[in-house]
């Protein structure tokens, strides 16, 4: 089985973790998953972006301590739709803000002949004050990479 996922990955959060955490969790020990880390345009406008190094080694290392590095494959993309309009995944990992470019995947594979990817949703990560865990709030110092609120009420 091979499944796909991407994003920008910026600061690898609870929320991250659970979608990637996921994937390896589906495709069992045979399998495998391909990572697309967001670059160019993609990231270009977003505040705080480390670069893409940095953030391919952060998944990285996340990938070793968790036993999955050699079953995956990272690539950078530049668009949101990376490689799974063509090439030959089973299924994508989605959260709730992802769910609509994993339909139009699926629209766009259809209209070539492929078969739809399967779509496997994973909710979004709630920090401590119930709202969920982004890379935005992280860096605007509302919350820690595991959801703690770090400003009072």
């Amino acid at each position: 089985m091979k499944i796909c996922i991407g994003g920008t990955f910026n600061i690898l959060h609870k929320g991250h973790k659970s979608i990637i955490d996921k994937a390896f969790e589906v495709v069992g020990k045979n399998g495998s998953v391909f990572i697309g880390l967001a670059t160019g345009e993609l990231v270009e406008n977003k505040k705080g972006v480390k670069s893409l190094e940095l953030r391919k080694k952060n998944l990285e290392e996340y990938l070793n301590k968790k036993g999955f590095f050699n079953q995956a494959v990272i690539k950078s993309i530049t668009d949101k739709y990376g490689p799974a309009i063509d090439e030959d995944f089973d299924a994508i990992i989605v959260s709730p803000e992802t769910i609509k470019v994993a339909e139009e995947i699926n629209d766009k594979r259809i209209q070539k002949g492929k078969k739809p990817l399967k779509i496997i949703r994973v909710p979004f990560v709630l920090a401590k004050d119930g709202k969920p865990i982004s890379s935005t709030r992280i860096i605007n110092k509302e919350i820690d990479e595991n959801g703690n609120v770090l400003y009072g009420d």
